[in-house]
């Protein structure tokens, strides 16, 4: 995983209906020994006839892999997690404890037991055992052992540049077990880049906002470059807005009218997952709140769950996880959900490292104890990275069952396209876990926040860069804005993630607000089966219209550790701080809400979408411009300027467009009178 830096309905009493996942080709394909069953997802997407590195089969070498455990009662917890995340439904509300939900829903010790001794049975060594939700047996042997276990064989691929193992078809099991295993997990090698290390490195250096910029929305005009006599060249005969050094909280208070609402996360305890640990954090959540008006965290109101200790993390080598990158993630995520709830109760969750078990085992934790009602995860990958799908929905759906409801970021590189986008993607797709059916994915937009943190404007986040350039005849943009569709191309400088999946069928929640035309429209084709679309909400996560942020962090050319202000942005800023809006609604309503789609699209059917949200739709002809220093880490000059075209998300055929209603760009809308609209529907 990586970081991502963000009148009730007719029917509602009937029951919720969440899109299944939609079996692969690859998987119904593979030939299986009669009295085997093929295990769904084990066969990575990425691992086709095209991309065979070698026709030899990798024999060599020792593999370690994680057999998740399904739950006895998939089906059962599946309809009771819907119905009691359904408002109009008898069960609406009414969820189990932690305790509950392992006794009739979770894997039993006969499970675990069962596929330990078939493990044993096949020559292969039973490392550990953790029982319970989100629980596994972890296996290692010879790769001819465990290929022979799994009934595969092992390819050796290329992909992004490396050279991985992989199963060529999709792994098996005895008949006898294979109901008892949701998901296998390190067949491949595509992830396995961590190597252990006792501690956690020093943070990495601050980035330093160049001048010049605006403390709000339109506050300061672009007419000449700071400190040189470059003239700034104006678009459509106009000066065009310097962007704004990074929204404080109360400004986002503001804008999303949550100040009004009179509630502040009271009661209510909000979970933050990410990988490894800042070990500044409390100490500067506190300091950010105070040098941005705010009251830092009350005692005990904050703690943390460290599940790495003192010395068990899994720490990285130069390409993979960067444990201290991490810490900034943490930072936004923490201090926008203080921002946006100052009164609730946050606890931090560390994963040992950003391998997708560590992040599952960080989510399993939550769900075993009740941690919280609400968690946010700035964290994904594309769809058909992860083979651990079945395990992280039956996470979820516990935690549903239970009341606690997962917000993920939608992702920072639109429909993910390898061509445009995302070269780290194999092809154009969505991300995940942000689409599955069970959580909501928040998406990102550009905020324009006026004077009196009033709401000004907002359109979906995608930026296309262009640069100043200046010549002896003068200073010009490097092309007419807003440029042809090459330039947008060359250009382009991200957007907040959405798409349509090609895995999960669409949702009941989603059925009716989601236009089938958009719902059958999958990457590069489309289908008869309506299927989930991402995001289903949004907030703001353009870096240029972004949130100050605080971090204790290293200076130029290294000096010294201190207490550093910066801006920052996306998606990974739009998941936190809807959560903490998410928190304040919980407040109002009086009892947790747990899943919150079903209600987020209610909510839009019932009171229409100007009530709840904001329709965000496309605004063209919007232009800020932005200075860099070459060296932000350094304040390196010269300054490199740019213009800033919002609201283009993505390019080409894989582009997310904004329109009235729902759209792949920005869901439903950003928050308006959420909190309030939540506690009219639930009333």
């Amino acid at each position: 995983m990586t970081r991502l830096r963000a009148i009730a309905a007719a029917g509602a009493a009937s029951l919720l209906v969440i899109g299944g996942a939609v079996a692969t080709a690859t998987a119904a394909s593979a030939k299986v020994d009669p009295g085997r069953q093929a295990i769904t997802g084990t066969h990575p997407e990425w691992a086709t006839p095209k991309a065979l590195a070698s026709s030899k089969p990798v024999t060599t070498g020792t593999v370690t892999a994680n057999v998740y455990l399904a739950s006895p009662n998939a089906s059962g917890l599946a309809t009771f997690a819907a119905a009691v995340s359904t408002p109009g439904n008898a069960q609406y509300g009414h969820f189990l404890s932690a305790a509950q939900v392992q006794a009739q829903y979770g894997p039993d010790a006969s499970e675990a037991q069962a596929v330990s001794q078939w493990a044993t049975g096949q020559h292969l060594g039973v490392a550990e055992v953790v029982p319970g939700i989100g629980g596994y047996v972890q296996v290692t042997g010879s790769a001819t052992a465990i290929a022979n276990a799994f009934g595969v064989t092992f390819g050796s691929y290329r992909l992004q540049g490396a050279t991985v193992r992989a199963p060529e078809a999709a792994a098996s099991l005895p008949a006898s077990i294979a109901g008892d295993v949701a998901a296998v997990s390190g067949l491949d090698s595509a992830t396995h880049l961590m190597k252990p290390a006792d501690t956690l490195p020093p943070p990495p250096q601050n980035y330093f906002v160049a001048p010049d910029c605006s403390q709000y929305y339109g506050q300061k005009l672009a007419t000449q470059v700071p400190g040189t006599s470059t003239a700034i060249p104006p678009v459509n005969g106009k000066a065009q807005p310097w962007t704004n050094c990074g929204y404080t909280p109360a400004q986002i208070r503001g804008a999303y009218h949550v100040g009004t609402s009179g509630d502040t996360g009271k009661g209510v305890t909000v979970a933050v997952v990410d990988a490894y640990a800042s070990p500044t954090m409390h100490a500067d959540a506190n300091e950010y709140a105070k040098v941005t008006g705010d009251k830092p965290f009350a005692a005990g109101q904050y703690n943390e769950v460290l599940l790495g200790g003192k010395n068990h993390w899994t720490n990285t080598g130069p390409t993979a996880c960067d444990a201290s990158g991490w810490y900034g993630e943490e930072s936004l995520d923490v201090e926008s959900v203080h921002g946006m709830a100052p009164d609730a109760h946050v606890t931090y969750v560390g994963a040992v490292s950003c391998e997708d078990n560590d992040l599952l085992a960080a989510l399993s934790y939550i769900v075993k104890h009740h941690t919280a009602s609400i968690v946010t995860d700035s964290w994904g990958e594309p769809y058909d990275g992860s083979v651990t799908q079945a395990a992280y929905d039956a996470i979820f759906q516990a935690g549903a069952a239970e009341g606690i409801g997962f917000f993920f970021s939608s992702g920072d590189s639109g429909y993910e396209d390898p061509a445009y986008e995302d070269g780290g993607s194999d092809q154009i797709q969505v991300d995940y876990p942000t689409s599955s059916p069970w959580v909501t994915s928040v998406g990102g937009t550009s905020l324009a926040i006026g004077k009196a943190n009033n709401y000004e404007f907002e359109t979906a986040w995608g930026t296309v860069l262009d640069p100043l350039t200046t010549s002896s005849s003068g200073s010009a943009w490097d092309f007419t804005p807003p440029g042809s569709s090459s330039d947008v191309e060359n250009f382009y400088d991200g957007s907040g993630g959405g798409g349509v999946s090609t895995a999960y069928a669409q949702p009941s929640y989603q059925r009716g607000v989601v236009p089938s035309s958009l719902a059958t429209q999958v990457p590069e084709g489309s289908t008869t089966t309506p299927m989930r679309v991402i995001p289903d909400v949004s907030a703001l996560a353009d870096p240029s219209t972004g949130f100050l942020v605080g971090e204790t962090l290293f200076g130029p050319n290294n000096s010294p550790e201190r207490f550093y202000l910066s801006r920052i942005g996306g998606t990974s800023l739009a998941s936190p701080t809807f959560a903490g809006i998410e928190a304040d609604a919980q407040q109002a309503a009086g009892f947790a809400l747990g899943f919150a789609n079903p209600a987020i699209y209610l909510l839009t059917r019932a009171n229409g979408i100007d009530h709840a949200f904001n329709d965000v739709a496309s605004h063209t002809g919007v232009y800020e411009v932005r200075s860099n220093y070459t060296d932000p880490n350094n304040e390196t000059l010269p300054l490199l300027t740019y213009l800033r075209d919002l609201g283009i998300n993505g390019t080409g055929a894989s582009a997310l467009v904004a329109t009235p209603g729902y759209d792949d760009a920005t869901g439903v809308g950003s928050p308006d009178r959420y909190i309030q609209a939540f506690q009219q529907l639930v009333g």
